[in-house]
């Protein structure tokens, strides 16, 4: 059984990190996305690819995406450090509430417990191992739910987007994003970027104000920018069908709209700030 072995190895590396007695929680992101990654090569997936954003602070995406390899995004993680050893109130915090609520496929873990959310409902938990044996006793703890981990990897890998909405059911996903594409990822690195004194989306706000709205709020901003990009996107993908890209997107917007096609170039074919860049795929 070659996912055992995955499983040993990653509670190898994971016991070797915490007992440099310096680790942290950051210090862990490899193992776990090393782990998830041989996992997926192990189940005949090997097209998966997991990429980390670590957090400044408790807004924006959770800490891992999980891409199919085909321009599909299978699901998120958020990890919590190993001395959580209780998630269930990790599941009741306002972070994780936005993320349920949005993202419908996260799975929640400390490292060493695994616990699957499908549309904001828990539907799976198992634990590979104790962490306090880790944390505490400086050994590498035993495999314990091998198979129920299994389980709940492989429904978490093979979750998969309905392949048509109702008109109800859409209009209630896309406002999802755009209310957290609004309050979790613009407002933030519009924030982040006024400390600075400079950046795309904040002189994207000063154009929108001296040129189309004065008087508009940074808020303000967030969520026309946020409705816009949202809607935006879905109306071009409507348009492209198959093989949808930011290249079609950008190509979308009338050569008239001047402003709409610079926030357009830049989300499609921009180098944009990965929190942002997380929630467009999405």
């Amino acid at each position: 059984m070659p996912e055992r072995k995955v499983f040993r190895e990653y509670l190898d590396t994971l016991s070797r990190t915490l007992t440099q007695g310096d680790a942290t929680e950051e210090s862990l992101y490899p193992a776990l996305s090393e782990f998830l990654s041989q996992y997926a090569a192990a189940t005949d997936r090997s097209q998966v690819h997991v990429t980390v954003l670590p957090k400044k602070t408790e807004a924006g995406n959770p800490d891992f995406r999980v891409w199919d390899g085909r321009q599909h995004v299978v699901g998120y993680i958020e990890a919590k450090a190993p001395t959580t050893e209780n998630l269930e109130p990790v599941a009741e915090t306002e972070q994780l509430r936005r993320y349920l609520s949005t993202f419908p496929n996260l799975i929640l873990t400390n490292f060493f417990e695994f616990r699957l959310y499908r549309n904001g409902e828990l539907v799976g938990k198992a634990r590979l191992a104790r962490p306090f044996v880790a944390t505490k006793l400086g050994a590498r703890p035993p495999l314990e739910q091998v198979d129920e981990v299994q389980t709940l990897l492989e429904q978490f890998f093979a979750f998969s987007l309905p392949k048509a909405y109702s008109a109800e059911s859409l209009a209630t996903a896309l406002a999802v994003r755009t209310r957290f594409l609004r309050d979790e990822v613009v407002a933030e690195e519009l924030a982040q970027e006024q400390e600075k004194g400079r950046g795309h989306l904040l002189g994207f706000y000063e154009a929108f104000q001296k040129h189309l709205i004065a008087g508009l709020t940074l808020d303000g901003f967030a969520d026309l920018y946020a409705q816009t990009i949202a809607y935006g996107l879905f109306a071009a993908r409507v348009r492209a069908g198959e093989g949808f890209t930011g290249r079609a997107a950008f190509d979308a917007i009338p050569h008239t709209i001047c402003i709409l096609r610079d926030m357009f170039q830049f989300v499609s074919l921009g180098d944009l700030p990965k929190p942002l860049e997380w929630i467009v795929d999405d």
